[in-house]
């Protein structure tokens, strides 16, 4: 018998007197984190929530995330944690799909009523029985008589709690796919996949409680990669999660000197914006002194981003790669070997790796790209409600990724780009991570990305898109001119667009899906 929350309850039960949660001002024991979810436990069972029973959330990275976490996991229920970025529409959709008996939500503020939107999805799903709002004041609710504030809720109920045992394989999270291709899908995760996943991460990164570690924490908790390698893995060896609700490199870096933040897991984009926000004022010293850890997910890292930070900070961004559907952790870098910049590493303990092609054969030859499978305790148990979308990915416990890449002659695996994004360009392929690499070792570039474009006798074309380094500048002709030096005719973008910001999702990554259409892609 398993349960999640097991991660949780050991460490209070060892450490309860120890920091579990710091935001602001704001510190949570490891004994007070597990009475408050011990709280929430008993308020979904006199609600009627039995196990196996599917409960929606939405929070940012506030302490209320991991109360309701591990509290909805205690009464045996399954969690559905939302992006705090969907409308009432998308969080209909949602509670609909996941079938999900209660939904608990934080209210949010007018830069992003979550709340509001929240009470707007919950009208219109059908079996959602019973809301609660982390926040509600008295007198705002939908007038349907099933929205509560949870504060209220709580203060009369018993923070002691046996939780509700379930199987391994039982299903413990569903993680819902962006939908960059349709409507998004749950992935169905196991107590197993995810208790597995935390604990091969403190493997990785040689976590443990002598150590003591002190996480800062601004990947979004929703997502799986903050999830998992930040939440589940720190509280699991009673680790000190330093919350930051919103990604801002001068609040992250101010973080980073006052706690003595010893492990970062972020996206290439948040490692770009640390770069970005160095100054006289950052006193670099005092956080390289106590960073041990940066780990960088969610997206390929550019190498040139991996050799500044190296170089200013001291540590070697780790480089690993996942999906939801796989808990997250599927590649890391070999803790035992030399990093090698630009590789995302090889399989992690428990796991297989191969590349396959499109009729799923394996993919022998050296350095040729094929799209990564993965197979393991990781693997999802498929999509909820799909049958025949889980079949196109998965077959006897293979699941393919959409990622293309290669392997070299010791192991180590290199994304080369999402099969999806792959530019045909005149018959020829073109990998738009290969370009953006290029162009960011240009010393007025800061930042790039690259997509396909429609084009009449080529098919597609390549264009890019660019944030340039403050105070540079560097005229488009001049740089679609230096790309055509540094690589393949067939390859350099024959347009280049600049921006000063780049659409990204709530956890950091480029939308190119956005680009596409900016750029008049259908």
């Amino acid at each position: 018998m398993l349960n999640l929350s097991v991660l949780l309850e050991d460490s209070a039960r060892r450490y309860p007197s120890r920091d579990a949660l710091v935001l602001g001002d704001t510190r949570i024991s490891y004994a007070e984190l597990d009475s408050r979810s011990n709280q929430v436990a008993n308020l979904l069972i006199e609600h009627g929530i039995e196990p196996g029973d599917t409960v929606a959330m939405s929070f940012p990275n506030v302490p209320e995330f991991p109360i309701v976490y591990y509290g909805i996991l205690k009464a045996g229920a399954v969690v559905v944690p939302l992006n705090i970025m969907l409308k009432g529409r998308e969080i209909a959709y949602h509670l609909e799909d996941s079938g999900a008996k209660a939904y608990i939500c934080f209210e949010g503020g007018p830069d992003l009523p979550i709340g509001e939107f929240g009470r707007a999805g919950f009208e219109s799903a059908t079996q959602c029985r019973v809301m609660f709002v982390a926040g509600h004041e008295p007198g705002t609710g939908t007038g349907t008589g099933d929205v509560s504030g949870l504060e209220a809720a709580l203060a009369e109920t018993s923070d002691a709690f046996s939780t509700v045992v379930r199987a391994p394989q039982d299903i413990a999270v569903i993680l819902y796919t962006s939908g960059t291709t349709g409507k998004p899908k749950g992935a169905q995760l196991s107590h197993s996949n995810m208790v597995m996943n935390a604990v091969t991460s403190n493997r990785l990164f040689d976590s443990n409680p002598i150590r003591h570690d002190t996480y800062l924490v601004t990947l979004p908790l929703f997502h799986s990669f903050g999830q998992t390698v930040t939440m589940n893995a720190g509280l699991s060896v009673g680790g000190t999660l330093v919350l930051l609700p919103r990604f801002e490199a001068r609040a992250a870096l101010r973080l980073m000197t006052d706690e003595g933040i010893t492990v970062f897991a972020g996206v290439p984009t948040m490692y770009w914006g640390l770069l970005s926000a160095l100054d006289e004022s950052v006193d670099v010293d005092r956080i390289a002194a106590t960073m041990r850890r940066a780990i960088s997910g969610g997206a390929a890292l550019p190498v040139e981003i991996l050799t500044q930070f190296s170089e200013r900070f001291g540590v070697q961004i780790l480089e690993g790669y996942g999906l939801s559907e796989t808990s997250p952790l599927a590649l890391f870098s070999d803790p035992e070997r030399e990093p090698r910049p630009g590789s995302i590493g090889v399989p992690v303990w428990g796991i297989e790796a191969r590349l396959v092609d499109t009729e799923w054969n394996t993919v022998t030859d050296l350095d040729t790209v094929g799209e990564i499978a993965v197979r393991g305790h990781n693997v999802m148990s498929g999509y909820l409600g799909r049958p025949e979308a889980t079949a196109e990915v998965m077959r006897d416990g293979w699941l393919r990724t959409g990622d293309l890449a290669r392997r070299d002659s010791d192991g180590f695996y290199y994304i080369v780009d999402r099969a999806k994004d792959l530019i045909v360009r005149g018959g020829f392929n073109v990998y738009p991570r290969e370009i953006e690499e290029v162009l960011i070792t240009h010393a007025a570039v800061s930042l790039a990305a690259v997509i396909g474009v429609p084009h009449q006798t080529h098919g597609e074309e390549v264009k890019a898109f660019v944030i340039l380094e403050p105070g540079k500048q560097v005229e488009e002709a001049e740089l679609i001119a230096w790309c055509r030096d540094q690589m393949a005719v067939y390859k350099y973008p024959r347009s280049i667009e600049f921006t000063t910001v780049l659409p990204m999702t709530a956890t950091g990554k480029i939308l190119k899906r956005e680009l596409a259409t900016k750029a008049g892609r259908r």
